[in-house]
């Protein structure tokens, strides 16, 4: 195809991804709600999002719900979106922090409603959730302690996931995914939108890495169903007395695929990464918590760090890759790379026998500390 062609091509698709973004005024919100759900919210408040549109309504007093409008492109596939709903439920009915769905007034999960957000009238899919209390682990001091239960609770979680049934499982699948860490040579076509950049070899290298080192150990790793997006701003917290936290609230399934137990790790340990002043010490504690539940077998254990730069590497690049389509959101797009892009060159510059030696000896230490106080 010639570079012109395939140009506009892609100016093409960027201004139909980012025309996708509901964009609904609070009017219509409150008229939504009132059709689908009987509900007159007195407050109305905007909550961040990636590629969609949240809010938080208050209805009384003790009556708060999240409104989740989805982008366009996503609301063409209602099954995914079902399964997603379906595993919250999975995950509140045995005890997990999760939010569950408010059925519409004829008894559905979620309606899909042709709505005119200032690019003509589109189709997007409309849920009512419950309102989980707490606050995000990014806004609380990142101690040893709730980065323990932050990897205790993605463990948790992925292990009652498998347990999970559901007709339409295979939907998880999600080949062509980029946020998936089975997924990483998709980053190479984006990688041009680093040029100039000097992180961009670091990430070219990382990718090249993936293929020899991770790709064809995959079978060794222990398959499950990944949230995917564990991450510091979806885990919410409450004080559980004067010195410590416990998780309140588990958020944002749109992430969920199929894919290995190591990648959720993964995935935490870059999360809770982001904000921390010791950042190298996180995955000390996050891997302990982690441990208590499922041990890392001596494959996922040797993938580990590699899978933490690779997840660093999606971050930055599919950021980039974003803001071209959503360039009035680019403060929250770009959050991540804010720091990110340090941490990714200073693991690189360690190595990975310096990391592992900090990460793993140190869990360890944390891991017989916390059976001696249970």
């Amino acid at each position: 195809m010639p570079c012109s062609r395939l140009v506009k091509n892609q100016n093409k698709a960027s201004m139909a991804l980012a025309e996708s973004k509901p964009n609904l005024s609070h009017l219509q919100v409150s008229e939504l709600v009132k059709r689908l759900f009987d509900l007159t919210p007195s407050q109305i408040h905007p909550l961040p999002s990636y590629d969609d549109q949240n809010f938080r309504l208050v209805v009384s007093e003790d009556n708060e719900y999240v409104l989740k409008v989805m982008n366009s492109e996503d609301s063409q596939n209602p099954t995914l979106l079902e399964l997603q709903t379906h595993a919250m439920t999975f995950l509140h009915e045995r005890g997990l922090p999760a939010q569950t769905v408010l059925h519409t007034t004829s008894g559905q999960v979620m309606s899909l409603e042709d709505i005119d957000c200032g690019f003509g009238m589109q189709k997007y899919l409309v849920r009512l959730l419950t309102y989980l209390p707490g606050t995000t682990i990014a806004k609380v001091p990142c101690s040893p302690q709730i980065l323990y239960e932050a990897g205790k609770m993605a463990a948790k979680m992925d292990t009652v996931l498998q347990e999970m049934e559901h007709p339409q499982l295979h939907v998880l699948q999600r080949e062509k995914f980029l946020w998936s860490l089975s997924n990483i040579p998709l980053l190479e076509p984006y990688l041009h939108l680093m040029d100039g950049d000097p992180v961009q070899q670091v990430v070219k290298s990382v990718i090249q890495l993936y293929k020899t080192c991770v790709q064809p150990k995959l079978g060794s790793f222990r398959k499950c169903i990944n949230h995917g997006d564990f991450n510091d701003h979806n885990i919410l917290v409450q004080p559980d007395d004067s010195t410590a936290y416990k998780i309140s609230g588990i958020l944002d399934f749109g992430d969920m695929s199929s894919g290995y137990y190591v990648f959720e790790l993964a995935i935490t340990i870059m999360y809770m990464m982001i904000e921390n002043p010791t950042p190298l010490d996180v995955a000390r504690d996050v891997l302990a918590g982690w441990e208590s539940v499922i041990p890392l077998n001596e494959a996922e254990r040797d993938a580990l760090y590699l899978l933490v730069l690779c997840r660093f590497c999606q971050s930055l690049v599919v950021a980039r890759h974003t803001v071209v389509q959503h360039p009035e959101n680019k403060d929250y797009l770009m959050i991540t790379t804010k720091t990110g892009t340090h941490h990714l060159c200073r693991l690189w510059e360690l190595g990975k026998e310096v990391v592992e030696r900090r990460w793993f000896q140190n869990a360890a230490q944390d891991s017989g500390l916390q059976a001696q106080e249970v």
